[in-house]
């Protein structure tokens, strides 16, 4: 049967990258298991049990999986329809030397569940950085647009003027805020361990014959081994599932991140001002050959969907276990957790493209601050008007008229925004009519914004990208070949 005939992701065959892809991949998983089979043999005979050295040496040889394997863990597993079992006896086959030493003490949540918290801190490893990445491409780009202005939005409808680069900052921001929780997730991570059945040792207070300090070693070892600062200290069968909830309520937050950016991005590139790199040959629309569609931003928003609501299925899972453990948190975490950090992973590999070839068009900036800054100034003009000893009220009034007027023009006519135009031929302005122009620059109704990004680009988000210099110096823009 071909692969063609089988469903596969796309996660894996169109959006994810090769190095998340290994890490939860079949082959990384069984191998991983056998390598845990390593460590406790080795902490064991550390701490004086009979395993003779060159059955340990056998394991050690035999730790990476092979396709034989697999297949005979397959066989073993329609005999013994447990998955544990069926690669400690393909192991067993591999290393005979060690059959009879491995899995010694343990359940099979040793490997299970030790090999999952391997692998998350893996994918926490792997995401991190590229997150990082994104926050660079965005810094450069609202630092470089920091004085550029341009209309800001409430409600959708035109508000006051901002700049490019203040717009940027706000993604920036929650993409820290992303960044910062799951550095603290990963920073949190702890291992499992050796803990027994139901969590309370027995097996291992047995095999050492009631001293429970070498418990104690053997986990501090296995850490060690792991890569783990330490274990949780408390654990039933399994480490308690609210740590993959807790893991997944920082990595999914990414998603909805990832949904608000290009949603904003999206809508900007309808109104013209801004869009994502599109390629000389690409095709936007199979019917309408003009378009250019917002594709990968829409595959972000997509996958971002998919990710902001996955914490539900951590949560039901985590919230369902029933005392010392129970099985049904099995299946969903073998699809949830890789998932998970599929959907991360391809979400910021898009991003990183996205955002380090936004393509700006100021020229359409300026002239929808145009057709609005003309209402936006009035507020100047009354004031300049008082300076004179116009009245407050009597030039409210004139400009009220004036500014229906130009409305109409706009919104019944789809003329161009006239008011100004109107304020100049209306003797009531006489006064100001020579400082009418100097009072639409736009750089006058941006605020403090340059400043604001400036504080914050130069200054938390630099200070935050200081501890990812060495990747960041190495890495170079994703390229999406989808």
């Amino acid at each position: 049967m071909s692969s063609y005939d089988k469903y596969v992701t796309p996660l894996s065959t169109r959006y994810a990258s090769q190095e998340m892809m290994t890490i939860f991949s079949a082959r990384e998983r069984a191998s991983t298991w056998r390598q845990l089979w390593v460590w406790l043999a080795e902490a064991e005979r550390e701490l004086g049990l009979p395993i003779p050295e060159d059955a340990i040496q056998e394991m050690r040889e035999n730790v990476r999986v092979s396709d034989q394997a697999f297949d005979k863990a397959r066989e073993y597993e329609a005999k013994f329809r447990h998955d544990v079992m069926a690669h400690v006896h393909a192991y067993g086959e591999d290393a005979p030397k060690a059959a009879g030493h491995i899995h010694l003490g343990a359940t099979s949540c040793y490997v299970t569940d030790n090999a999952d918290l391997i692998f998350q801190k893996k994918a926490l490893d792997l995401i991190l950085p590229k997150l990082a990445k994104v926050i660079q491409n965005l810094q450069t780009f609202a630092l470089k647009y920091k004085d550029l202005p341009t209309l800001g939005f409430t409600h959708y409808q035109p508000a006051q003027l901002i700049t490019v680069g203040k717009r940027a900052a706000q993604w920036i921001q929650e993409l820290m805020m992303d960044l910062e929780d799951i550095e603290t997730v990963r920073d949190r991570l702890q291992f499992r361990g050796a803990q027994g059945t139901t969590g309370s040792q027995a097996t291992f207070l047995e095999l050492f014959e009631g001293d429970a300090d070498k418990i104690v070693k053997l986990n501090d070892i296995l850490c060690k081994k792991a890569g783990f600062p330490s274990a949780y200290p408390i654990s039933t069968q399994t480490y308690t599932r609210k740590v993959d909830l807790r893991v997944a309520n920082a990595v999914c937050a990414l998603g909805a991140t990832a949904q608000r950016i290009c949603s904003d991005i999206r809508h900007l590139a309808n109104l013209k001002e801004m869009e994502e790199p599109f390629e000389k040959s690409q095709i936007g629309s199979s019917a309408m050959a003009y378009k250019r569609n917002p594709m990968r931003s829409e595959r972000i928003t997509a996958l971002g969907r998919k990710l902001a609501r996955l914490p539900a299925d951590f949560t039901a899972t985590f919230e369902t276990q029933w005392f010392e453990r129970t099985l049904d948190d099995s299946a969903i975490r073998r699809m949830d957790i890789p998932e998970m950090f599929l959907l991360a992973d391809s979400i910021l590999l898009a991003l990183d493209n996205v955002t380090n070839g936004i393509v700006l068009y100021p020229s359409v900036i300026r002239s929808r601050i145009d057709q609005e800054l003309p209402f936006m100034a009035t507020e100047s003009i009354l004031m300049k008007l008082a300076t004179h000893g116009v009245s407050r009220q009597e030039a409210h009034e004139e400009v009220r008229v004036l500014s229906h007027q130009a409305s109409d023009v706009v919104k019944q006519q789809g003329g161009r925004n006239d008011l100004l135009e109107r304020i100049k031929k209306t003797e009531f302005f006489r006064p100001v009519w020579g400082d009418i122009d100097s009072l639409v620059d736009p750089q006058l109704f941006i605020g403090n914004c340059p400043k604001i990004v400036e504080d914050y680009c130069n200054g938390e988000v630099t200070a935050k990208l200081a501890n990812y210099k060495e990747s960041l110096d190495k890495a170079s823009t994703a390229q999406l070949s989808i």
